[in-house]
């Protein structure tokens, strides 16, 4: 037995021996999807995916055989860039994927490629991303928002950040993060688009100054040696959308019963990571594999129980670390988080003017569906499909108002100071 099948035999074994009495209790085998008219339409579904921390309740829905519970086979497929992904699930090559809120709201409006009705149906994670900066600027003293910002200013040379794709949440956490300082992304610096595996090797040939990015790859540069932790992306956002399970809206209309059983699947290898150190560790060691992230276990394995470093010495515990279920509380699909998207996309100028922007939040969400999968799950809902945030600079976003809100900002695609 190989030491991938050892793990695989160990991981499965702890999961039927710890958590059968919670599944009983929620009535998971053989429920009400699984049979009769409401049985999946189409059995093996292909899910793309990028090589992050972010992917791993997909991978391990299928690696840990959840997907047979509710008669489907994922295929989890790596991919090597979001806009492959964006490619591929808009011509169908892929059925569904882990990908960006904002890439998925992009091509619903037609941002940055072509066109296409899309559906998120559940978020993956929350909290877990970092903007890293070099660490030829943070001898300079550029070690957070502020020095950079004043290192910015007295150094007159171009400035060059990355980010992972252009309407993508990574672009709008580094947007954010620097007009946060009154630096204006879109005037002040030159921002470049990088696969998030090629952010390290490209920072460590001087391509960019700083990026965002997802784990591990923040953790890799300080590993590496050539970048330090400026900030999480939890400290822009306390438990802000990240990855979500993103399809189109056609594959909804012509299989709602094969997309509610990945929900389902995708659902409980969530609530098996969140739910010991041991699953996290055990997660860890799997998606570190080649297939997977092909990175070493010691880039994942900290950050994912809320260990940081910043490169510099700092250490510290973050209670707000990425979470793939948190009770539930995770996964919900929030009409206000993709409403938050939109009006970033208006803010920088890549909407040129105010969309319907609750019309396009209920269009995009797949809200019902996943109320089906988690109520079968026993998986709590919130009351509203609204929900109310504090962000870093003290501005509340709600979903109340977002032409105000997206108009609200001093520093913007228009900005003239």
């Amino acid at each position: 037995m190989s030491q991938r099948e050892g793990l695989m035999s160990d991981v499965r074994r702890q999961f039927i021996k710890g958590s059968a009495a919670m599944a009983a209790g929620a009535a998971l085998p053989g429920g009400a999807w699984a049979q009769g008219s409401d049985a999946p339409e189409k059995k093996e579904v292909k899910i793309g995916f990028i090589p992050l921390t972010d992917c791993a309740s997909v991978v391990m829905a299928s690696v840990l055989k959840f997907d047979e519970k509710y008669g489907i086979k994922i295929i989890p497929t790596k991919e090597a860039s979001w806009a492959g992904v964006r490619d591929k699930l808009v011509n169908g090559e892929l059925d569904m994927a882990h990908v960006l809120w904002g890439l998925i709201y992009g091509v619903h409006m037609g941002v940055g490629g072509p066109k296409k009705d899309m559906a998120i149906l559940m978020n993956l994670n929350h909290n877990g991303q970092a903007i890293t900066l070099s660490k030829k600027l943070a001898d300079k003293g550029a070690v957070d928002v502020a020095s950079l910002a004043k290192t910015m200013a007295a150094d007159k040379r171009d400035y060059t950040f990355a980010q992972t794709f252009p309407t993508g949440t990574h672009a709008m956490w580094l947007y954010y993060w620097l007009a946060s300082a009154g630096v204006n992304p879109m005037k002040d610096t030159k921002v470049i688009t990088v696969p998030p595996p090629q952010m390290v090797a490209n920072m460590r040939v001087g391509n960019m100054d700083g990026f965002c990015v997802g784990e591990p790859w923040n953790h890799r540069a300080i590993i590496d040696g050539i970048g330090i932790t400026a900030a999480t992306t939890q400290d822009i956002w306390k438990d802000h959308p990240e990855k979500a399970l993103g399809t189109t809206a056609d594959f909804v209309k012509k299989y709602p019963n094969t997309a509610r059983a990945v929900i389902m699947a995708v659902l409980e290898a969530g609530r098996w990571i969140d739910a010991s150190l041991s699953n996290k560790n055990k997660m860890a060691e799997t998606i570190a594999e080649k297939s997977y992230v092909n990175t070493s276990v010691d880039a994942i394995n900290q950050r994912i129980l809320g260990r940081y470093q910043n490169g510099l010495g700092k250490t510290w515990d973050d209670p707000n670390h990425m979470k793939f279920f948190n009770d539930g509380v995770v996964n919900y699909p929030y009409l206000s988080d993709g409403m938050w998207f939109l009006t970033q996309h208006k803010r920088w100028g890549l909407l040129k003017s105010h969309p319907d922007y609750l019309a396009i939040a209920k269009q995009v969400n797949q809200t019902a569906l996943y109320k089906q999968a988690a109520a079968q799950l026993k998986v709590s809902v919130p009351k509203s499909d609204l929900r109310s945030s504090k962000m870093m600079d003290g501005v509340v976003w709600d979903g109340s108002n977002p032409a105000k809100y997206a108009d609200g900002f001093k520093i913007n695609a228009l900005a003239t100071a």
